[in-house]
């Protein structure tokens, strides 16, 4: 699945510049991609988008979220003095790599609490236990290229990085 992601993410610069499901299939295939690699791929995608659209939306004002709609209290921002815990789930499926590796995100300021919680709720629907640092850096810019952000350029070398070919100095 993650191979399709990142063929998905170098080949389309934002998630509203990614085709139609059905043409993006199309695409998928004739590139070469395994049907059940695919269809993994585009329903983990349709999540994505499913879950910054919330996210979008919650970040509107009540004024421009639409009348006939009330916002949702657990919507609201935390407090920038709150602290996140991490569940015995999260814990297990992301190991301490991956938990490590976002709280350092989130400490240089460059993974909002949203993001944080797409990269999250996206992280726990992998297969995979526990998730390696490379798959989550792939979750990472998926969840900037699905809110049509592009990393800083710091940000993307540490996401693009292959840490297995760093030499110590």
């Amino acid at each position: 699945m993650f191979e399709v992601l990142v063929f998905v993410y170098e080949n389309y610069w934002r998630g509203d510049a990614c085709p139609e499901w059905d043409s993006l299939e199309r695409k998928l295939s004739t590139v070469g991609f395994d049907e059940d690699e695919i269809q993994e791929a585009l329903s983990w995608l349709a999540e994505l988008k499913t879950a910054t659209l919330g996210a979008e939306w919650s970040q509107r004002p009540a004024s421009q979220r639409g009348a006939t709609l009330l916002p949702d209290p657990t919507l609201r921002q935390p407090s920038p003095l709150s602290m996140r815990v991490y569940s015995v789930k999260e814990q297990s499926h992301l190991g301490s790599e991956c938990l490590g590796y976002i709280s350092f995100l989130e400490q240089i300021g460059v993974l909002p609490i949203p993001m944080r919680e797409i990269v999250l709720d996206r992280a726990l629907a992998t297969p995979c236990t526990p998730l390696s640092l490379d798959d989550l850096k792939i979750i990472v810019l998926m969840v900037y290229w699905s809110f049509g952000e592009e990393p800083d350029a710091l940000l993307l070398d540490e996401l693009c990085d292959n840490t297995a070919a760093r030499v110590g100095h």
